[in-house]
């Protein structure tokens, strides 16, 4: 068994520990980006996520690039049995935005997927346990949207002690003026970059 702690913002490993994936210090989140969008406001949210899906799969490109793994991160929508290949295909036959999402960051083979109950992605999923797995110091975290799950999952990666980066074209929300509060929320209180993607692997 693999046993880890944080300890000031950093993991310790066990002596025994064994991994079975390789490392990947740097870990790029995609939260909600596969989604039917079929909920009050999601009109609203549509353009500006597209938007946001186009620039992270370009960041999610150069990651790959560099070695850096991607998990995606998405609501179960109250069914445990779903699983990513058949929500993407079901964004696929609703067609509109739904489908354009699917198509900008469809997934890769070596990427990790995650469901989950709640806005953030550390609540009740295995994820801390997978982060812990892949050596993980820093996330960068995207997708949608920036005031409610986005804003929830960098919270909850702000007192397990990682590193968080929130590149500002990646999430989108239902208005600028939610979007830019809660960006600069993050950057104030969990101390999180939020510059563009570009410059999200400039450290």
């Amino acid at each position: 068994m693999t046993i880890h702690r944080h300890d000031r913002g950093r993991h310790t490993e066990s002596p025994r520990a064994a991994r079975t994936l390789p490392t990947s210090r740097r870990v790029l989140l995609l939260v909600d980006f596969i989604n039917p969008l079929n909920f009050p406001g999601a009109e609203d949210l549509a353009a500006s996520a597209l938007e946001a899906a186009k620039a992270t799969a370009q960041l999610k490109h150069r990651m790959q690039e560099r070695g850096f793994r991607s998990i995606f991160v998405n609501d179960n929508f109250g069914q445990w049995r779903s699983d990513f290949k058949t929500l993407a295909g079901e964004c696929r036959r609703l067609g509109g935005a739904p489908r354009g999402l699917v198509g900008q960051l469809k997934p890769h083979p070596d990427d990790l997927m995650v469901l989950k109950p709640r806005h953030s992605a550390f609540y009740a999923t295995p994820l801390d346990l997978l982060l812990d797995e892949l050596g993980a110091r820093e996330l960068v975290v995207t997708g949608l949207a920036t005031d409610f799950c986005v804003m929830c999952t960098a919270m909850d990666a702000y007192v397990r002690g990682y590193k968080v980066w929130v590149p500002e074209d990646c999430t989108a929300a239902e208005t600028p003026l939610q979007k830019h509060e809660a960006l600069a929320w993050m950057h104030a209180v969990l101390k999180a970059r939020v510059s563009p993607a570009r410059q999200a692997l400039s450290r």
